[in-house]
């Protein structure tokens, strides 16, 4: 039993050494860096771990017409790390070969058998473990199919004697090894997932120091600020050329190409048109999947990532470089969050255009309360989450647009209530990004209110409750929105918080009208709100805290 221990641990070191050696080649870390696995992915990653098994077999031991082998690891190994279908189908192609191989012997059914019961519990390992501990649940999971193993050796291999000998001498040396072998291969092959963490987490720090950069050219969009967009990201990266277009024409072309990538032009290629008909991310090996019509055009390959206003695409940015299959995980990657930040900043820069247009004082008051480093602050968690959880990045991008979108309001003064909390809730996201659990907002409003009240009434109460009263207080705390329907044209609004209070001086500068210009927001709520109903806001400083309400009455 010890020198067949000392085999299977020298078999062990060589299906060790190809694990590392694989782990090395490009096209497979390719393919385990990707967001998301095609089905042609899954075929090939199954083919890989289904030869490990077949390897595992051919440098077995031979032990009275049965092998002594380590086929499980490579097996076990696809499914939990790539799930259910790799595991099946790598076990199917390991437990086949077993089957039908010359070496035969009484065990090539229970080991048939057995092989494919370890791809699926590998696979129900993928579903049911974490990144973490997948390693672990690989070690138990070896020795679990290593005693089904022996246990159907003795069940269904004839005669009996020789089946129990050979399970006597195979048992321990096999059932140690491939749980310990499976441990370590899982291992070899998650160092290559950390990498691509880190991969994301320096993409999402290069895409917010790309977005620190071109913030001055979005204040004033225009045919130069679209060029030098392109050429910061271009030299930021390391492209040989990128673009920007809108849904039909070249906005800005910089670097190789353009001689013929020329701004203003129609959008010829049919690859573009795709990204923004599908809003699907496009990634181009080949200068004939380019489908420029130059002939001599030096773009060999690109990446197309659609940009987007809402659930609209408006248009692309395109980023292109010299030599064919150029693109790798880390410019897709950086590819989707400069998209995302791009169509971020596009929405940002109307607020000089809509803030033109804003023709009440008061409100243009309120409008140029958006402080810019909220903007930063919002557009930096974001970005953070484009790394650990895209969809909750997409969400906050909708969220920002929400605020902005009503924060700069255009058109009538008064607005359904339900916009008003609509922008509150979108603000409150953000603001719980960025301060996770040391925020808590509670919302007690009523369904059945459909009133209109005056625009960003509401909103400003709730920033100052968190600005002024949670984050200047203790930095962590509660905020009560309540809003309730006294009667049919009544309506009872309070914003209270547990922070650090507010100062009597302000609440008694704030009903004489003497309030600092830092404070603007809670005067112009209570002036517009005087002005409109007779009665503004009722501030009420707390043991803890502050409360905030006001009533609004309408008439019939």
């Amino acid at each position: 039993m010890i020198l067949l221990f000392k085999r299977l641990l020298n078999n062990l070191g060589y299906v060790v050494l190809i694990a590392f050696l694989i782990s090395r080649f490009r096209v497979y870390r390719n393919i385990i860096q990707k967001e998301k696995f095609t089905l042609k992915d899954l075929v090939l990653l199954s083919l890989v771990f289904g030869t490990f098994g077949i390897l595992g077999t051919y440098i077995g031991t031979p032990v009275n017409g049965a092998i002594a082998n380590t086929r499980i690891i490579g097996v076990i190994t696809g499914g939990i790390l790539f799930g259910p279908l790799v595991g099946v189908l790598s076990g199917v192609i390991a437990g086949l070969h077993r089957l039908l191989i010359d070496i035969g012997g009484i065990t090539s059914v229970p080991c048939f058998i057995t092989t494919i019961l370890a791809g699926i519990a590998g696979g129900i390992v993928n579903r049911k473990s974490t990144r973490k501990n997948r390693w672990i649940h690989g070690l138990f999971s070896g020795i679990i199919i290593e005693h089904l193993t022996m246990l159907f050796i003795i069940i269904l291999s004839r005669p009996f004697d020789l089946a129990l000998d050979i399970v006597r001498q195979i048992y321990l040396p096999m059932t140690l090894i491939n749980g310990i072998g499976v441990g370590i291969v899982i291992s070899i092959t998650e160092s290559i997932f950390e990498e691509k963490e880190e991969i994301a987490a320096r993409q999402a720090k290069l895409a917010l120091e790309i977005a620190n950069k071109t913030m001055p050219y979005f204040k004033n969009i225009n045919q130069t600020s679209f060029r030098e967009i392109c050429k910061i990201i271009k030299d930021s990266i390391g492209a040989d050329a990128v673009s920007i277009t809108n849904r039909t024409t070249i906005l800005a072309h910089y670097g190789l190409g353009e001689d013929h990538h020329i701004e203003k032009e129609k959008i010829l290629t049919g690859s573009t048109k795709y990204v923004i008909e599908n809003k699907e991310i496009l990634v181009l090996k080949d200068q004939s999947q380019i489908e420029c019509a130059y002939k001599n055009c030096p773009l060999k390959s690109a990446i197309i990532v659609p940009l987007t206003d809402e659930h609209e695409v408006i248009g692309t940015l395109k980023i292109y470089y010299k030599n064919e299959n150029a693109i790798t995980f880390r410019d897709e990657h950086l590819a989707v969050g400069l998209s995302q930040l791009i169509s971020t900043q596009l929405k940002i820069s109307k607020m000089q255009e809509l803030e033109k247009m804003a023709n009440e004082a008061e409100i243009r008051a309120l409008q140029a309360q958006i402080n810019p480093h909220f903007l930063f602050n919002a557009l930096n968690t974001i970005v953070s989450f484009i790394r650990i959880d895209p969809t909750k990045a997409r969400e906050l991008i909708i969220d920002l647009s929400t605020y902005l979108r009503h924060n700069l309001e255009i058109g009538d003064e008064f607005i359904s209530i339900n916009k008003e909390i609509e922008q509150i809730k979108a603000y409150v996201e953000i603001e719980k990004a960025r301060f996770a659990d040391k925020l808590n907002v509670i919302y007690d409003i009523d369904e059945d209110i459909n009133i209109k009240i005056p625009n960003l009434i509401i909103q400003p109460l709730v920033e100052n409750s968190i600005k002024h009263g949670i984050l200047k207080g203790e930095g962590k705390g509660t905020v009560k929105v309540q809003i309730k329907k006294r009667n049919k044209n009544h309506i009872y609004i309070s914003i209270e918080d547990d922070g650090c209070g507010i100062d009597s001086n302000v609440i008694d500068k704030i009903y004489k009208g003497t309030i600092n210009e830092n404070k603007i927001g809670l005067a112009n709520v209570h002036n517009r709100l005087r002005l409109i109903y007779g009665q503004g806001l009722n501030i009420q400083r707390l043991s803890k805290g502050t409360k905030i309400s006001f009533s609004i009455i309408q008439e019939e």
